[in-house]
């Protein structure tokens, strides 16, 4: 009976590598490798399409005056001295230390001046409550250059900031219409027993605020602060329109202008200010990216 039964068995056996060798199932195989090759070439093609401008610059950085101007993909001699001469020159060094401070301190007053506004926004109940986030979505619909005559005029003339970064900086200590709305949906992921388990434990709102929210919300957070980082880091319009007539006060972006203007036929030198400029934003973006990426995915899970 044993006997009878093996070829049975290898038949069973061997019915599916049989069925694997169906016309169906390497018609399905094919589909599966063509369709696995036309997603990654196009992903492919996709990071070529952005990571190839940054390696011609920085290539074009590290050849020398001459090459520089010749048709040239990669130098024949690296000149990492460019990036040397383009630090020695005069300024570069106070557009940097220009560019830190506001960068960093507006960073920081936006930070801190969005999250209780976005709290309250996403977890108390009050009249007017509707009409104060609709107010927040207009203003993020209203353009800066709407208002920049009336600011400058306010700012330059009643303040006497004018040749100063400082109209660029003070206003974030007031919040930022775009970050408050951001954190407030990060904020609506949050489980409200949260918040009652410690208003229940003795907790007031201000370290229900600190003590539950924040350590929550550090992803929110994290997204609002590097938004608002690269915004003030590759800012152009802000410091042309109130400290252009101040070299003392220039940031990078701007300086990086006349940077380019002084070396119009030094390719080599303004592509290694450029490479300069860029760096410390892929670095923190680089190292932030997780926290960055989970904060933008996770917001607008309620309304």
């Amino acid at each position: 009976m044993t006997d009878l039964l093996d070829p049975v068995r290898k038949a069973a056996a061997a019915s599916p590598e049989r069925a694997s060798r169906t016309p169906a199932a390497r018609t399905a195989r094919r589909k599966a490798l063509l369709h696995w090759i036309a997603v990654h070439s196009l992903g492919i093609a996709a990071a070529l399409f952005f990571v190839l401008p940054f390696v011609f610059v920085v290539l074009t950085s590290l050849m020398s005056d001459q090459q520089a101007l010749t048709r040239d993909l990669t130098p024949n001699t690296w000149e990492w001295g460019n990036y040397e001469r383009v630090f020695n020159t005069p300024g570069f060094l106070t557009w940097w230390r220009n560019t830190l401070l506001y960068a960093g301190l507006g960073t920081v007053l936006t930070v801190v001046s969005s999250i209780p506004v976005a709290y309250a926004l996403a977890k108390f109940r009050f009249r007017g409550r509707k009409l104060s986030l609709m107010l927040v979505i207009s203003m993020m619909m209203l353009p800066p250059q709407v208002v920049i005559i009336p600011m400058y005029l306010f700012w330059a003339k009643q303040m006497d900031l004018s040749g100063t970064l400082w109209p660029l900086i003070i206003p974030m200590a007031f919040g930022d219409a775009f970050s408050i709305f951001l954190l407030r949906q990060f904020l609506l992921t949050i489980p409200n027993e949260y918040l009652d388990a410690a208003k229940v434990d003795g907790c007031g709102e201000f370290r229900t605020l600190m003590k539950v929210v924040l350590p929550m919300a550090k992803p929110g957070i994290a997204a609002i602060a590097l938004f608002q980082f690269f915004a003030a880091w590759n800012d152009y319009f802000g410091p042309q329109i109130y400290a252009s007539e101040n070299p003392a006060a220039w940031t990078l972006s701007y300086g990086l202008e006349s940077f380019k203007g002084a070396h119009h036929t030094d390719w080599n030198l303004t592509m290694a200010a450029t490479v300069l400029v860029m760096a410390p934003v892929i670095a923190v973006f680089f190292f932030a990216q997780k926290a960055f990426v989970e904060g933008v995915t996770l917001t607008g899970v309620k309304g």
